[in-house]
């Protein structure tokens, strides 16, 4: 028995060589763990003439102070900011310890301040088509493609299983009832794989019938935490890593989205308040 989830949809090893030799790349599991840290602000006379880009902070304050969680996000374009201007913006919000990548036309990242998040849509062509920042407690362009194209139903359990297949049948079965009845808002369904019996093969034929989806978040919070999302709607595979990078917590859930990626209200209060103290220093 096995408790490391080695699917091919997941991880590093887990993705073949291309036709050319090179094998494709992977998010990197961040490896300490994340505690609030003040922006290195510049000096007030080192900003003169950022108008624009002091003026775009501000926006988002006012944004933080008025959000409630459950809200539609606040959206604030960037595309506008010359290179100066949007200097700074980076400067203050930082990267805080979630980063999400959502196919190939979407990332996001968690600022230094819970709630606040840069998010950057990419064209066909693969060059950056729309730099922005959300206000709200998980990324609205996340939201709205994760389950886009996913399918309704976990797949069919086969007749035949694969030899060393034993206990997968039972969990998708528990899956296939709790996801079919599921509905944004519902309380989580959490089947946590590290407490149950399974064979390499069991997890293999669960990734296979739950299927690869187009999303992975890392957060490295208190711990280091791997969440990715399936090809079955609000099925998502979350695992947690110890500082080694090995597996201590693996796990499945049915829901909209895993709370550990999303800021809660107060945390969203939180960032006001710093933000706020951050730019008293400019006005």
């Amino acid at each position: 028995m096995s408790n490391s989830l080695i699917p091919p949809a997941f991880g590093p090893g887990s993705q073949s060589e291309g036709d050319d030799g090179e094998k494709l790349e992977y998010m990197e599991m961040p490896r300490e763990m994340a505690v609030f840290d003040r922006p290195i602000a510049p000096e007030p006379e080192d900003i003169v003439g950022m108008e624009a880009g002091k003026q775009k902070l501000e926006d988002i304050l006012a944004a933080l102070k008025n959000y409630k969680v459950g809200s539609s996000p606040v959206v604030i374009e960037l595309g506008d900011l010359g290179e100066v201007d949007l200097g700074l913006v980076n400067q203050i919000l930082g990267e805080g310890e979630v980063s999400i990548v959502c196919g190939a036309d979407v990332q996001a990242q968690e600022s230094v301040l819970a709630g606040v998040w840069r998010v950057l849509h990419f064209g066909d062509d693969g060059n950056l088509s729309r730099d922005t920042v959300e206000i709200v407690d998980y990324p609205g362009a996340v939201r709205e493609r994760v389950f886009k194209n996913a399918s309704e139903r976990v797949g069919a359990i086969d007749a035949q299983l694969p030899d060393g297949v034993f206990n997968a049948p039972s969990l998708i079965s528990e899956l296939d009832d709790k996801q079919s009845s599921y509905k944004a808002g519902d309380p989580l369904h959490n089947i946590n794989l590290s407490l149950l019996p399974h064979t390499e093969e069991d997890l293999v034929y669960l990734a296979a019938k739950t299927g690869k989806g187009s999303t992975v978040v890392l957060s490295r919070g208190y711990g280091n935490c791997r969440i990715s999302s399936t090809d079955t709607k609000n099925i998502w595979w979350v695992q947690y890593y110890n500082s080694q990078d090995a597996m201590i917590l693996n796990s499945i859930e049915i829901v909209d989205v895993p709370e550990v990626v999303c800021a809660a209200q107060e945390d969203l209060e939180d960032s006001a308040e710093r933000l706020h103290e951050i730019l008293e220093i400019y006005r």
